[in-house]
């Protein structure tokens, strides 16, 4: 059965205590979620300038975690993190290690139980941490959109696509940016306030999703945010922010939650738009 990674965990909690820290442990927080792929090849005194704080502060920061020091919640991040934020870590190259590990004598069979009891899991975790407040104000801002944008790259450019496919259905004005001959830029120009940016990524977050996210807040459009983390890249600034944990199995990171939450950001959307327009239809209309 697959787990949450040790970091995430740890980003879970300090997102939950967050409004609790001092000032200076925020900086440390807020560097550690922007910083997670770096931290652990970095110095403490490296960190420290990053934050604008005393290298105390790091320490200080790490012990309020239940962490003797620095160095012992460095090594979370090494060794949790390493493996999924390395792109030279191929296909290839983590099916040879599930093997190396002994996990390459299951049958076909029982790997594809594995996988699908992990996406169980992350679906019981989506159950655990939904928030109905960000859920409700995400509806409620694709209600009053002009025209919803869509990004996302990579792992899940596959979501995005679903996404745009599925509202396509609605009466609302839709846009892939799938930056087709790198026109990221052209793509996204024309999104305006009315507007909102529903933008998907996981850590390390695509260049080109931030991008678009920074591009929608210039133009002062509305961002969603379907990420992992409030305090991420992506999340910190966004109007509204859905968080999903995906689970993993054999090093390979499902998307079902992911999936599951569109599915259901498409449905929630839907039903509000269906009640909208019969809120338009005076009652003795058909009457004659």
């Amino acid at each position: 059965m697959a787990k949450q990674g040790a970091v995430d965990e740890l980003l879970q909690r300090i997102a939950q205590d967050f409004e609790n820290l001092p000032k200076q442990l925020q900086n440390v927080a807020s560097y550690l979620e922007r910083e997670r792929a770096n931290i652990m090849v970095q110095r403490i005194n490296e960190i420290a300038a990053g934050c604008n704080v005393h290298p105390s502060a790091v320490v200080r920061f790490a012990q309020r975690f239940g962490y003797s020091g620095f160095s012992e919640m460095q090594s979370v991040f090494r060794n949790d993190y390493t493996d999924a934020v390395t792109p030279a870590r191929s296909y290839q190259q983590r099916i040879r290690r599930v093997i190396a590990e002994g996990e390459g004598n299951l049958p076909a069979s029982q790997m594809a139980l594995r996988f699908i009891d992990a996406n169980r899991t992350g679906l019981d975790e989506l159950v655990k941490t939904f928030n109905a407040k960000q859920f409700d104000a995400a509806v409620d801002m694709l209600v009053k959109a002009e025209n919803i944008y869509v990004v996302a790259v990579r792992r899940t450019f596959s979501i995005a696509s679903y996404i745009v496919y599925a509202l396509q259905h609605t009466a609302k004005r839709v846009h892939l940016v799938s930056g087709l001959g790198g026109m990221y830029r052209e793509q996204v120009r024309s999104i305006g306030k009315n507007d909102v940016l529903i933008a998907i990524s996981y850590p390390p977050y695509g260049k080109e999703t931030l991008y678009c996210s920074r591009v929608a807040h210039q133009h002062k459009a509305k961002v969603l945010a379907i990420t992992d983390s409030a305090l991420g890249a992506l999340g910190r600034e966004a109007h509204a922010t859905l968080l999903v944990q995906e689970s993993s199995a054999f090093a390979f990171r499902a998307l079902t939650s992911t999936i599951c939450l569109c599915q259901a950001l498409f449905v929630a959307l839907a039903y509000k738009l269906e009640l909208k327009v019969e809120e338009t239809i005076h009652p003795g209309e058909y009457d004659d």
